[in-house]
């Protein structure tokens, strides 16, 4: 759990950041504000096979603007000796699975920010999916699902050797999630709204939502996440253990979940 807040970070925290392992694969599932510090502290970037982007919104995405400028320009990337580095002709690239229309967004942003308009796409390999695609690395198998947001958005569904995870990403109620995710081992679900939103479109869960969703999915596990630290967490995982018996924790930067 590389970072769990919503749109605005945790003091000390990160936006959405979740690095999935199996074996000698590593994924990185989103790449929000700070994330980036804070993979550097588990992994080496350039061990992560792939990175996946559910949806085109900033805080699931903004920290592959560094991560790009750590491909482009570290020492160890480059052509010929810099320091202690030997210099090489293979530098990492990892692979970038993100939605259509990636490219011209990171573009976009890139640009504004005043880099190259290609500076994300020239340091991985991009993909853009679409809904209906299966996305394999390494061992794992990668199924994606639409859910109900304010922009495009995807739910991940991950299996494994060791068994199946399911990332809802940010959306509103949806029986979609909930049957995209029936009988997984370990379902992480966005908590953010203390109330659902009081008009307008939905575009979030309430933490007992969150519970209804895995309980009605039929989930093993479930994890809270995209909540911030002004809400009382305990609080939050009350209300989700109303709906749904089995074991729920919210998400701490940091911690780990086996399957």
């Amino acid at each position: 759990m590389l970072g769990k807040s919503p749109a605005w970070q945790d003091a000390g925290g990160a936006c959405s950041g979740y690095l999935v392992e199996e074996g000698g694969t590593r994924l990185l599932f989103d790449c929000g504000n700070g994330v980036f510090g804070k993979l550097r502290q588990v992994v080496d970037y350039v061990d992560v096979d792939a990175v996946i982007i559910t949806h085109l919104h900033a805080d699931h995405f903004f920290d592959l603007v560094p991560f790009a400028s750590a491909l482009t320009y570290a020492p160890r990337q480059q052509p010929v000796p810099v320091d202690r580095w030997p210099g090489t002709k293979h530098p990492a690239r990892p692979r970038l699975v993100a939605p259509a229309g990636a490219a011209g967004k990171f573009r976009q942003v890139c640009e504004g920010g005043g880099m190259p308009p290609e500076h994300v796409e020239s340091a991985f390999r991009l993909e853009e999916y679409a809904v209906t695609d299966e996305v394999c690395v390494g061992a794992l198998r990668l199924r994606f699902r639409a859910v109900p947001h304010y922009l495009p958005t995807h739910a991940v569904e991950v299996t494994g050797a060791t068994g199946r995870f399911t990332f809802g990403a940010d959306h509103a109620p949806s029986e979609d999630l909930v049957d995209f995710a029936r009988g997984t081992d370990l379902l992480l679900l966005e908590a953010t709204l203390p109330r659902p939103e009081r008009e307008g479109v939905r575009g979030h869960l309430t933490p007992g939502e969150a519970g209804e969703h895995a309980a009605r999915a039929d989930a093993a596990r479930l994890v809270l996440t995209h909540i911030s630290d002004e809400l009382d967490l305990g609080w939050a995982r009350d209300q989700a253990a109303g709906a749904f018996a089995g074991p729920v924790e919210v998400a701490v930067d940091g911690a780990t979940y086996e399957l």
